[in-house]
Protein backbone atom coordinates (compact mmCIF):
# COMPACT_ATOMS: atom_id res chain seq x y z
CA UNK A 1 0.00 0.00 0.00
CA UNK A 2 1.13 3.09 -0.20
CA UNK A 3 3.33 4.52 2.65
CA UNK A 4 2.26 7.85 4.61
CA UNK A 5 2.69 10.52 2.24
CA UNK A 6 3.60 8.38 -0.60
CA UNK A 7 0.54 9.68 -2.76
CA UNK A 8 1.57 13.18 -2.52
CA UNK A 9 5.24 12.22 -3.82
CA UNK A 10 3.39 9.60 -6.47
CA UNK A 11 1.40 12.57 -7.92
CA UNK A 12 4.41 14.74 -7.79
CA UNK A 13 6.59 12.58 -9.29
CA UNK A 14 4.00 11.35 -12.09
CA UNK A 15 3.93 14.79 -13.69
CA UNK A 16 7.80 14.76 -13.60
CA UNK A 17 7.92 11.69 -15.18
CA UNK A 18 5.32 12.13 -18.24
CA UNK A 19 8.50 11.40 -20.33
CA UNK A 20 8.78 7.80 -19.16
CA UNK A 21 4.93 7.30 -20.51
CA UNK A 22 6.66 6.75 -23.67
CA UNK A 23 8.51 2.89 -24.09
CA UNK A 24 12.34 2.61 -23.24
CA UNK A 25 14.04 1.72 -26.35
CA UNK A 26 15.41 -1.42 -25.36
CA UNK A 27 12.26 -2.81 -24.82
CA UNK A 28 11.14 -1.72 -28.61
CA UNK A 29 13.93 -3.22 -29.86
CA UNK A 30 12.97 -6.41 -28.71
CA UNK A 31 9.42 -6.32 -30.05
CA UNK A 32 10.39 -5.27 -32.87
CA UNK A 33 12.16 -8.84 -33.13
CA UNK A 34 9.09 -10.64 -32.23
CA UNK A 35 6.64 -12.31 -35.05
CA UNK A 36 3.88 -10.81 -35.97
CA UNK A 37 0.43 -12.36 -36.70
CA UNK A 38 -0.04 -13.21 -40.06
CA UNK A 39 -2.18 -11.04 -42.13
CA UNK A 40 -4.01 -13.53 -44.70
CA UNK A 41 -3.87 -12.33 -48.47
CA UNK A 42 -5.86 -15.09 -50.02
CA UNK A 43 -9.37 -15.75 -49.96
CA UNK A 44 -9.16 -18.93 -49.11
CA UNK A 45 -7.32 -18.37 -45.85
CA UNK A 46 -10.31 -15.77 -44.50
CA UNK A 47 -12.19 -17.80 -41.59
CA UNK A 48 -15.94 -17.39 -41.37
CA UNK A 49 -16.97 -15.26 -37.97
CA UNK A 50 -20.41 -14.81 -37.00
CA UNK A 51 -21.09 -11.81 -34.51
CA UNK A 52 -23.32 -12.79 -31.55
CA UNK A 53 -24.11 -9.46 -29.36
CA UNK A 54 -24.88 -6.20 -32.14
CA UNK A 55 -24.14 -3.73 -29.45
CA UNK A 56 -21.42 -1.57 -29.99
CA UNK A 57 -18.56 -3.70 -28.59
CA UNK A 58 -19.58 -6.07 -30.74
CA UNK A 59 -19.63 -4.49 -33.74
CA UNK A 60 -16.15 -2.99 -32.76
CA UNK A 61 -14.73 -6.69 -32.29
CA UNK A 62 -16.88 -7.24 -35.61
CA UNK A 63 -15.07 -4.68 -37.33
CA UNK A 64 -11.81 -5.82 -35.57
CA UNK A 65 -11.94 -9.33 -36.61
CA UNK A 66 -12.60 -8.67 -40.63
CA UNK A 67 -8.87 -8.02 -40.77
CA UNK A 68 -8.79 -11.71 -40.77
CA UNK A 69 -11.97 -13.08 -41.83
CA UNK A 70 -15.28 -12.48 -43.07
CA UNK A 71 -18.16 -11.91 -40.69
CA UNK A 72 -20.75 -14.21 -42.58
CA UNK A 73 -23.43 -14.40 -39.99
CA UNK A 74 -24.83 -11.61 -37.20
CA UNK A 75 -27.21 -12.20 -34.32
CA UNK A 76 -29.09 -10.22 -31.92
CA UNK A 77 -32.43 -10.19 -29.77
CA UNK A 78 -32.61 -6.28 -31.17
CA UNK A 79 -33.92 -5.38 -34.84
CA UNK A 80 -32.18 -2.01 -34.63
CA UNK A 81 -28.85 -3.48 -33.68
CA UNK A 82 -29.04 -6.30 -36.23
CA UNK A 83 -30.05 -3.00 -38.65
CA UNK A 84 -26.63 -1.45 -37.55
CA UNK A 85 -24.61 -4.62 -37.73
CA UNK A 86 -26.24 -5.02 -41.13
CA UNK A 87 -25.66 -1.99 -42.50
CA UNK A 88 -21.53 -2.65 -41.36
CA UNK A 89 -21.58 -6.18 -42.68
CA UNK A 90 -24.07 -6.08 -45.19
CA UNK A 91 -23.24 -9.79 -46.57
CA UNK A 92 -24.09 -11.59 -43.45
CA UNK A 93 -27.12 -13.66 -42.37
CA UNK A 94 -29.52 -12.35 -39.49
CA UNK A 95 -30.23 -14.23 -36.85
CA UNK A 96 -32.45 -13.75 -33.39
CA UNK A 97 -31.68 -17.24 -31.66
CA UNK A 98 -27.95 -17.80 -30.86
CA UNK A 99 -28.16 -21.63 -31.06
CA UNK A 100 -29.24 -21.47 -34.59
CA UNK A 101 -26.24 -19.06 -35.41
CA UNK A 102 -23.13 -20.94 -34.09
CA UNK A 103 -25.09 -23.87 -36.34
CA UNK A 104 -24.73 -21.36 -39.59
CA UNK A 105 -22.88 -23.25 -42.42
CA UNK A 106 -19.23 -23.96 -43.02
CA UNK A 107 -18.87 -21.58 -39.60
CA UNK A 108 -15.44 -21.61 -38.11
CA UNK A 109 -15.35 -18.63 -35.28
CA UNK A 110 -17.72 -16.63 -32.98
CA UNK A 111 -17.40 -13.70 -31.47
CA UNK A 112 -19.62 -13.46 -28.64
CA UNK A 113 -20.56 -9.61 -27.58
CA UNK A 114 -23.41 -10.35 -25.71
CA UNK A 115 -24.08 -8.84 -22.00
CA UNK A 116 -22.38 -10.79 -19.33
CA UNK A 117 -24.77 -12.97 -18.15
CA UNK A 118 -25.28 -14.53 -21.46
CA UNK A 119 -21.73 -14.84 -22.17
CA UNK A 120 -21.55 -18.37 -20.43
CA UNK A 121 -24.57 -19.99 -22.50
CA UNK A 122 -23.42 -18.85 -25.73
CA UNK A 123 -19.75 -19.69 -24.93
CA UNK A 124 -20.86 -23.34 -24.46
CA UNK A 125 -23.26 -23.47 -27.38
CA UNK A 126 -20.68 -22.57 -29.74
CA UNK A 127 -17.64 -24.60 -28.56
CA UNK A 128 -19.78 -27.91 -28.42
CA UNK A 129 -20.82 -26.93 -32.19
CA UNK A 130 -17.13 -26.95 -33.06
CA UNK A 131 -16.49 -23.15 -32.86
CA UNK A 132 -13.60 -21.25 -32.00
CA UNK A 133 -14.87 -18.41 -29.70
CA UNK A 134 -13.61 -14.73 -29.05
CA UNK A 135 -15.23 -13.73 -26.07
CA UNK A 136 -16.13 -10.22 -24.23
CA UNK A 137 -14.80 -9.69 -20.81
CA UNK A 138 -15.83 -10.47 -18.04
CA UNK A 139 -15.71 -13.88 -19.04
CA UNK A 140 -18.45 -15.50 -16.89
CA UNK A 141 -20.90 -13.83 -14.42
CA UNK A 142 -20.18 -16.72 -11.83
CA UNK A 143 -17.41 -18.48 -10.69
CA UNK A 144 -19.00 -21.59 -11.15
CA UNK A 145 -19.86 -20.81 -15.37
CA UNK A 146 -16.05 -20.37 -14.95
CA UNK A 147 -15.30 -23.66 -14.34
CA UNK A 148 -17.23 -25.26 -16.94
CA UNK A 149 -16.49 -22.74 -19.53
CA UNK A 150 -12.79 -23.81 -19.27
CA UNK A 151 -13.87 -27.93 -18.74
CA UNK A 152 -15.69 -27.35 -22.06
CA UNK A 153 -12.95 -25.74 -23.55
CA UNK A 154 -10.93 -28.46 -22.99
CA UNK A 155 -13.04 -31.01 -23.79
CA UNK A 156 -13.62 -29.87 -27.82
CA UNK A 157 -9.90 -28.64 -27.78
CA UNK A 158 -11.00 -25.28 -29.38
CA UNK A 159 -9.65 -21.99 -29.79
CA UNK A 160 -10.74 -19.35 -27.37
CA UNK A 161 -9.88 -16.38 -26.51
CA UNK A 162 -10.73 -14.07 -23.72
CA UNK A 163 -10.58 -10.07 -24.84
CA UNK A 164 -8.88 -9.12 -22.12
CA UNK A 165 -6.79 -7.00 -24.97
CA UNK A 166 -4.95 -5.19 -21.92
CA UNK A 167 -2.78 -8.33 -22.17
CA UNK A 168 -1.84 -7.19 -25.62
CA UNK A 169 -0.79 -3.94 -24.86
CA UNK A 170 2.98 -3.49 -24.60
CA UNK A 171 2.85 -0.97 -21.26
CA UNK A 172 0.90 -3.55 -19.52
CA UNK A 173 3.19 -6.25 -20.91
CA UNK A 174 6.88 -4.45 -20.09
CA UNK A 175 5.33 -3.82 -16.35
CA UNK A 176 4.40 -7.28 -15.70
CA UNK A 177 7.37 -8.65 -17.21
CA UNK A 178 9.78 -5.90 -14.85
CA UNK A 179 7.67 -6.76 -11.96
CA UNK A 180 8.03 -10.72 -12.10
CA UNK A 181 11.41 -10.03 -13.26
CA UNK A 182 12.44 -8.60 -9.88
CA UNK A 183 13.13 -5.12 -10.95
CA UNK A 184 11.02 -3.68 -8.18
CA UNK A 185 12.95 -6.11 -5.66
CA UNK A 186 10.27 -7.93 -3.35
CA UNK A 187 6.66 -7.02 -4.67
CA UNK A 188 4.83 -6.19 -1.88
CA UNK A 189 1.34 -4.32 -3.01
CA UNK A 190 -0.41 -4.00 -6.09
CA UNK A 191 -3.31 -1.55 -6.08
CA UNK A 192 -6.21 -1.07 -8.76
CA UNK A 193 -8.03 2.00 -9.28
CA UNK A 194 -11.26 1.75 -11.47
CA UNK A 195 -14.02 4.23 -12.93
CA UNK A 196 -16.85 4.72 -10.38
CA UNK A 197 -19.94 3.67 -11.54
CA UNK A 198 -23.71 5.26 -11.21
CA UNK A 199 -25.58 6.03 -8.71
CA UNK A 200 -29.06 6.58 -9.68
CA UNK A 201 -32.58 5.57 -9.43
CA UNK A 202 -35.66 4.85 -8.82
CA UNK A 203 -36.00 4.25 -12.37
CA UNK A 204 -39.89 3.17 -13.88
CA UNK A 205 -40.95 0.88 -15.47
CA UNK A 206 -42.07 0.87 -19.57
CA UNK A 207 -43.21 -1.26 -22.53
CA UNK A 208 -39.75 -2.26 -24.07
CA UNK A 209 -38.99 -0.85 -27.31
CA UNK A 210 -40.67 -2.46 -30.93
CA UNK A 211 -38.17 -5.57 -32.11
CA UNK A 212 -36.81 -6.00 -28.87
CA UNK A 213 -37.41 -9.27 -27.26
CA UNK A 214 -37.09 -8.75 -23.49
CA UNK A 215 -37.92 -11.81 -22.15
CA UNK A 216 -35.15 -13.67 -23.96
CA UNK A 217 -32.72 -10.75 -23.38
CA UNK A 218 -33.03 -11.77 -19.34
CA UNK A 219 -32.40 -14.89 -20.14
CA UNK A 220 -30.92 -17.21 -16.98
CA UNK A 221 -32.16 -13.68 -14.57
CA UNK A 222 -35.47 -13.40 -12.75
CA UNK A 223 -37.98 -11.87 -14.93
CA UNK A 224 -39.04 -8.18 -14.50
CA UNK A 225 -40.87 -5.59 -15.88
CA UNK A 226 -38.58 -3.70 -18.58
CA UNK A 227 -36.48 -0.91 -17.48
CA UNK A 228 -34.95 1.37 -20.26
CA UNK A 229 -31.46 1.64 -17.60
CA UNK A 230 -31.55 -2.21 -17.10
CA UNK A 231 -30.71 -2.86 -20.77
CA UNK A 232 -27.43 -1.89 -23.77
CA UNK A 233 -25.34 0.20 -22.60
CA UNK A 234 -26.42 0.65 -18.73
CA UNK A 235 -26.69 -3.24 -17.62
CA UNK A 236 -23.50 -4.17 -15.89
CA UNK A 237 -25.20 -1.68 -12.54
CA UNK A 238 -27.29 -4.38 -11.70
CA UNK A 239 -26.17 -7.26 -9.45
CA UNK A 240 -28.75 -9.54 -12.21
CA UNK A 241 -26.85 -9.21 -15.09
CA UNK A 242 -23.31 -7.78 -14.03
CA UNK A 243 -20.99 -6.44 -11.25
CA UNK A 244 -20.20 -3.12 -11.93
CA UNK A 245 -17.71 -1.67 -12.67
CA UNK A 246 -15.74 -4.34 -10.71
CA UNK A 247 -16.22 -6.83 -13.33
CA UNK A 248 -15.96 -4.09 -16.10
CA UNK A 249 -12.59 -2.55 -15.57
CA UNK A 250 -11.54 -4.49 -13.00
CA UNK A 251 -11.56 -7.59 -15.19
CA UNK A 252 -9.04 -5.43 -17.46
CA UNK A 253 -7.05 -4.33 -14.10
CA UNK A 254 -7.17 -7.30 -12.17
CA UNK A 255 -6.29 -9.93 -14.67
CA UNK A 256 -3.28 -7.50 -15.37
CA UNK A 257 -2.41 -7.28 -11.00
CA UNK A 258 -2.97 -11.56 -11.64
CA UNK A 259 -0.45 -11.65 -14.21
CA UNK A 260 2.25 -9.72 -11.91
CA UNK A 261 1.97 -10.99 -9.13
CA UNK A 262 1.94 -14.79 -10.73
CA UNK A 263 -0.68 -16.32 -7.92
CA UNK A 264 -3.77 -18.21 -9.25
CA UNK A 265 -5.91 -16.10 -7.33
CA UNK A 266 -6.02 -14.88 -3.93
CA UNK A 267 -6.33 -16.87 -0.79
CA UNK A 268 -8.61 -13.63 1.55
CA UNK A 269 -10.71 -10.75 0.53
CA UNK A 270 -12.82 -8.28 2.30
CA UNK A 271 -14.55 -5.25 0.52
CA UNK A 272 -16.89 -2.63 1.13
CA UNK A 273 -19.34 -0.78 -0.60
CA UNK A 274 -18.85 2.97 0.23
CA UNK A 275 -22.22 4.24 -0.66
CA UNK A 276 -25.61 2.60 -0.67
CA UNK A 277 -27.51 2.26 -3.89
CA UNK A 278 -30.89 3.83 -4.28
CA UNK A 279 -33.87 1.33 -4.00
CA UNK A 280 -35.07 0.98 -6.84
CA UNK A 281 -31.85 1.94 -8.93
CA UNK A 282 -28.81 0.64 -10.11
CA UNK A 283 -28.43 -2.21 -7.65
CA UNK A 284 -24.39 -2.70 -7.65
CA UNK A 285 -22.47 -0.04 -5.70
CA UNK A 286 -20.99 2.57 -7.37
CA UNK A 287 -18.22 3.12 -4.95
CA UNK A 288 -16.42 0.39 -3.23
CA UNK A 289 -12.95 -0.66 -2.24
CA UNK A 290 -11.95 -4.37 -1.80
CA UNK A 291 -8.91 -5.78 0.16
CA UNK A 292 -7.17 -9.03 -0.96
CA UNK A 293 -4.30 -11.26 0.28
CA UNK A 294 -2.00 -13.55 -2.07
CA UNK A 295 -0.30 -17.01 -0.74
CA UNK A 296 3.26 -15.25 -1.61
CA UNK A 297 2.88 -12.65 1.09
CA UNK A 298 1.16 -9.76 -1.83
CA UNK A 299 -1.64 -7.45 -1.01
CA UNK A 300 -4.03 -6.27 -3.54
CA UNK A 301 -6.14 -3.27 -3.34
CA UNK A 302 -8.83 -2.98 -6.23
CA UNK A 303 -11.09 0.36 -5.21
CA UNK A 304 -12.83 2.87 -7.33
CA UNK A 305 -11.26 6.18 -8.48
CA UNK A 306 -12.46 9.13 -6.33
CA UNK A 307 -15.19 11.28 -7.87
CA UNK A 308 -17.18 12.30 -4.78
CA UNK A 309 -15.99 12.69 -1.92
CA UNK A 310 -13.43 10.55 0.58
CA UNK A 311 -13.49 6.73 -0.74
CA UNK A 312 -11.52 3.87 -0.27
CA UNK A 313 -9.06 2.36 2.25
CA UNK A 314 -5.95 0.44 0.79
CA UNK A 315 -5.62 -2.00 4.04
CA UNK A 316 -5.43 1.66 6.21
CA UNK A 317 -8.00 1.86 8.88
CA UNK A 318 -9.52 5.26 8.12
CA UNK A 319 -10.91 5.86 4.59
CA UNK A 320 -8.87 8.36 2.91
CA UNK A 321 -8.92 10.06 -0.79
CA UNK A 322 -8.49 8.10 -3.33
CA UNK A 323 -6.41 10.21 -5.45
CA UNK A 324 -4.45 7.42 -7.80
CA UNK A 325 -6.38 7.51 -11.61
CA UNK A 326 -7.45 4.70 -13.69
CA UNK A 327 -4.54 2.21 -13.33
CA UNK A 328 -2.77 -0.63 -11.99
CA UNK A 329 0.06 0.46 -9.60
CA UNK A 330 2.58 -2.39 -8.29
CA UNK A 331 4.90 -1.36 -4.92
CA UNK A 332 7.94 -3.14 -4.51
CA UNK A 333 10.61 -3.14 -1.85
CA UNK A 334 12.66 -1.00 -4.21
CA UNK A 335 10.23 1.22 -6.40
CA UNK A 336 7.14 1.13 -7.67
CA UNK A 337 5.49 1.40 -11.27
CA UNK A 338 1.97 2.60 -12.57
CA UNK A 339 0.40 1.62 -15.90
CA UNK A 340 -2.43 2.85 -17.59
CA UNK A 341 -3.71 2.82 -21.21
CA UNK A 342 -1.03 4.86 -23.11
CA UNK A 343 0.87 5.38 -19.74
CA UNK A 344 3.61 3.35 -18.00
CA UNK A 345 5.73 5.54 -15.12
CA UNK A 346 7.88 4.73 -12.31
CA UNK A 347 9.00 5.78 -8.89
CA UNK A 348 12.84 6.60 -10.61
CA UNK A 349 12.89 6.29 -14.15
CA UNK A 350 15.76 3.66 -14.26
CA UNK A 351 13.44 1.35 -13.39
CA UNK A 352 11.90 1.60 -17.23
CA UNK A 353 15.09 2.61 -18.68
CA UNK A 354 17.75 -0.03 -17.91
CA UNK A 355 17.37 -3.34 -19.57
CA UNK A 356 16.58 -6.84 -18.39
CA UNK A 357 19.82 -7.90 -18.13
CA UNK A 358 18.81 -11.43 -16.14
CA UNK A 359 15.50 -12.93 -16.53
CA UNK A 360 14.03 -15.48 -14.75
CA UNK A 361 10.36 -14.85 -16.09
CA UNK A 362 8.99 -14.37 -19.66
CA UNK A 363 5.60 -13.61 -21.04
CA UNK A 364 3.92 -14.69 -23.42
CA UNK A 365 4.25 -12.19 -26.68
CA UNK A 366 1.50 -11.02 -28.06
CA UNK A 367 0.80 -7.17 -29.63
CA UNK A 368 -2.51 -7.59 -31.50
CA UNK A 369 -4.98 -9.02 -29.01
CA UNK A 370 -7.22 -10.33 -32.44
CA UNK A 371 -4.56 -11.04 -34.73
CA UNK A 372 -3.44 -13.35 -31.67
CA UNK A 373 -6.85 -15.19 -31.80
CA UNK A 374 -6.66 -15.49 -35.71
CA UNK A 375 -2.99 -16.40 -35.70
CA UNK A 376 -4.32 -19.61 -32.98
CA UNK A 377 -6.83 -20.36 -35.12
CA UNK A 378 -4.35 -21.56 -37.19
CA UNK A 379 -1.63 -22.42 -35.31
CA UNK A 380 -4.05 -24.61 -32.82
CA UNK A 381 -2.29 -22.95 -30.03
CA UNK A 382 -3.84 -21.29 -26.64
CA UNK A 383 -3.85 -17.41 -27.53
CA UNK A 384 -2.56 -15.00 -24.77
CA UNK A 385 -5.65 -14.80 -22.56
CA UNK A 386 -7.45 -17.87 -22.95
CA UNK A 387 -10.15 -19.98 -21.48
CA UNK A 388 -8.07 -20.90 -18.02
CA UNK A 389 -6.68 -16.95 -17.77
CA UNK A 390 -9.53 -15.39 -18.27
CA UNK A 391 -11.89 -17.53 -16.23
CA UNK A 392 -8.73 -16.89 -13.30
CA UNK A 393 -8.83 -12.70 -14.04
CA UNK A 394 -12.71 -12.50 -13.18
CA UNK A 395 -12.40 -14.74 -10.48
CA UNK A 396 -10.64 -12.29 -8.67
CA UNK A 397 -13.80 -9.87 -9.00
CA UNK A 398 -15.99 -12.90 -8.09
CA UNK A 399 -14.45 -13.31 -4.96
CA UNK A 400 -14.41 -9.24 -4.04
CA UNK A 401 -18.02 -9.08 -5.11
CA UNK A 402 -18.98 -12.45 -3.01
CA UNK A 403 -17.31 -10.49 0.13
CA UNK A 404 -19.02 -7.12 -0.99
CA UNK A 405 -22.44 -8.90 -0.62
CA UNK A 406 -21.65 -10.97 2.39
CA UNK A 407 -20.27 -7.81 4.24
CA UNK A 408 -17.33 -9.78 5.90
CA UNK A 409 -14.07 -11.35 5.25
CA UNK A 410 -14.05 -14.74 2.97
CA UNK A 411 -11.54 -17.23 2.79
CA UNK A 412 -11.03 -18.68 -0.78
CA UNK A 413 -9.16 -21.77 -2.19
CA UNK A 414 -7.83 -20.82 -5.07
CA UNK A 415 -6.90 -24.50 -5.99
CA UNK A 416 -9.87 -26.12 -4.94
CA UNK A 417 -12.01 -22.91 -6.33
CA UNK A 418 -13.53 -23.15 -2.85
CA UNK A 419 -14.33 -20.90 -0.21
CA UNK A 420 -13.30 -22.05 3.09
CA UNK A 421 -15.45 -23.32 5.95
CA UNK A 422 -17.91 -20.92 4.23
CA UNK A 423 -21.04 -22.28 2.68
CA UNK A 424 -22.89 -19.55 2.54
CA UNK A 425 -19.97 -17.97 0.45
CA UNK A 426 -20.35 -21.28 -1.44
CA UNK A 427 -23.90 -20.81 -2.19
CA UNK A 428 -22.62 -17.46 -4.46
CA UNK A 429 -20.27 -19.25 -6.33
CA UNK A 430 -23.44 -19.85 -8.68
CA UNK A 431 -26.94 -18.50 -9.07
CA UNK A 432 -30.63 -20.15 -10.02
CA UNK A 433 -30.98 -19.79 -13.70
CA UNK A 434 -34.69 -19.11 -15.05
CA UNK A 435 -36.13 -22.45 -16.37
CA UNK A 436 -36.01 -22.56 -20.13
CA UNK A 437 -32.72 -20.61 -19.68
CA UNK A 438 -30.42 -22.90 -18.17
CA UNK A 439 -28.02 -24.93 -19.47
CA UNK A 440 -30.42 -27.46 -20.49
CA UNK A 441 -31.16 -24.73 -23.17
CA UNK A 442 -27.91 -25.49 -24.94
Amino acid sequence: MFPAGSRRRFLRASSLLAASAALPRWFEMEAAEQPRPRIPHSPNDRPAVALIGCGGMGRADAKNASRFGDIVAICDLDDGRLDEAQQQFPGAKRYRDFRDCVAHPGLHAVINGTPDHWHTLVNLAAVQAGRDVYSEKPLTLTLDEGRRVVQAVRRSSAVFQTGSQQRSDRRFRLAVELVRNGRLGSLRHVTTSLPSGPHGGPFASSEPPPGFDWNFWQGQTALVPYVRERAHGSFRYWWDYSEGTLSDWGAHHNDIALWGIGEPGPVWAEAQALRDPVPGGFSFPGTYWVNYRYANGVTHTCRTVDTEGPAGNVLDPKPGPTQMPNGVLFEGTGGWIFVSRGTIEASDPALLQEPLTVRTWDPYISDDHMGNFFDCLRSRKDPICDAETGHRGVSVCHIGAIALRLGRPVRWNPIRERFEGDREANRQCSREQRRGFDYGMI
